[in-house]
């Protein structure tokens, strides 16, 4: 797989004694651009509370003040969302943020006129066929003439979706269902949406999405898995409070393992749909020990790792973080059900195993995810492929392995944009060694 250029190097510190330390992570992507999707469907206006903050978040406050939505940054960051009728005649810049490339051409179908999709030029080889050819079901126009099922394309909305009976093919990424579902409760007959595909990865954010629309007053009904039903009607959010954003903190909790000492999490939730929620069951298998004061949640590590034989599928995101452990372990590792991770910001599969490879580490793909042999890493520079979680799987290796350096850190901004310094200042509380 190709590589971007080298950029100005971030040298990954490395630290001379165990962490402990807190980190306060920020609010969920993946709650904050839903909500947003929501709030600016909605029949009254919505204030969204700890939003997070970063170029997957403003690109999606961009794209729907595109489509007419007001929304305003209030003193403290929270948003005020006042819906608006969905307007089009405008361009949809989707970055890499595959929430806004796959959310919005949905909500653009409820336009007046044509809206136009691109992002930047790796979003252009990410899928997009399933959300186009549902669209196409649906009566709505799509012109992808130029690279049929990809970016660029232009929705052709005549200002209202029938909705109906649907099949789709989300195997490649739950998103594609969760576009439908957000603006289902719009459509004209709602949508009785059916996946068909042989696997369905990463149902943990569909459920997200179900518990949302709930929340929000709609009818979901799921009489079978792969199966959801929504009525059509008004969508009430209200005020909502976005929680921190667990996979964003994998990394800072796997610090514990990788480097030994403890780590914090505070306003870890008792009860959540995101994904995130598994790590700290991954986290004792790979020889860490959790525990639970509140709402703060702490692992702790010796820098003793073990391998784990995982299905990480309803939580691919998950995959960077334990496979950078993975690296470290002293016992092999195999991950599956992640074959969906080739379609992401990067092939993220073939992009581990270069640069564990690259370090002198010992992994292979599988058909569906990665096998990570125990093996003696030694510095050198991490590529991220313009990938935020490449970017922080690069972080992780480097807590153990000194010279580690990642080429551009600053891809981190698209979920995480302090993270150079909550990072170093995690590190910085057990000092340097370098």
């Amino acid at each position: 797989m190709s590589a971007p250029p080298d950029l100005d190097a971030w040298p990954a510190p490395t630290p001379s004694a165990p962490i402990d330390a807190l980190v306060d992570v920020p609010g969920s992507k993946s709650l904050t651009n839903r909500h947003l999707v929501l709030a600016a469907l909605a029949d009254a206006p919505t204030t969204i509370h700890a939003p997070l903050h970063s170029r997957d978040s403003a690109l999606m406050i961009a794209a729907l003040r595109t489509l007419g939505t007001g929304i305003v940054e209030l003193p403290g960051g929270d948003l005020a969302v006042t819906p608006g009728p969905v307007t089009g005649g405008g361009h949809v810049d989707g970055g890499l943020a595959g929430t806004v490339m796959r959310f919005v051409p949905v909500v653009a179908a409820l336009a007046d006129a044509p809206v136009s999709f691109d992002g930047d030029p790796y979003a252009r080889n990410r899928p997009m066929g399933p959300v186009l050819d549902a669209l196409r079901s649906l009566g709505v126009g799509v012109d992808d003439a130029a690279t049929p099922g990809f970016l660029p394309f232009t929705v052709l909305p005549s200002g209202a979706v029938r909705g109906g009976q649907l099949t789709v093919d989300a195997s490649g990424s739950s998103q594609f269902v969760s576009a439908l579902l957000l603006s289902a409760p719009r459509f004209t007959d709602g949508l009785d949406l059916r996946h068909v595909g042989a696997t369905l990865p990463s149902v943990p954010h569909i459920d997200m999405t179900v518990a949302l629309l709930r929340a929000a007053g709609v009818g979901v009904d799921v009489p079978e898995p792969g199966h959801w039903v929504v009525t059509p009607g008004p969508i009430r959010p209200g005020d909502v409070v976005v929680e921190p954003d667990l996979s964003n903190a994998g990394p800072f909790l796997a610090a514990a393992l990788a480097a030994g000492g403890s780590v914090r999490i505070p306003r870890w939730p008792a009860r959540t749909t995101q994904p995130g929620d598994l790590l700290p069951g991954l986290l004792e298998r790979m020889g860490g020990t959790v525990r639970r004061d509140g709402d703060v949640l702490q692992v702790t590590g010796t820098g003793v790792v073990t391998g784990i034989d995982a299905d990480l599928s309803p939580a691919g995101e998950l995959t960077p973080t334990i496979a950078a452990l993975a690296a470290l372990a002293t016992t092999p590792t195999t991950i599956r059900g992640v074959a969906h991770l080739r379609g992401h910001e990067t092939d993220r599969l073939a992009a581990l195993v270069a640069e564990i490879t690259r370090l002198g580490g010992d992994a292979e793909e599988t058909p569906d995810g990665l096998v990570i042999r125990p093996a003696d890493l030694h510095g050198g520079r991490v590529r991220s492929y313009d990938d935020h979680r490449m970017a922080t799987f690069g972080a992780v290796l480097g807590l153990a392995v000194p010279g580690i350096e990642v080429d551009d850190v600053a891809t981190t901004a698209k979920t995480l944009p302090d993270f150079p310094s909550m990072w170093g200042r995690m590190v910085g509380s057990a000092g340097h060694a370098r």
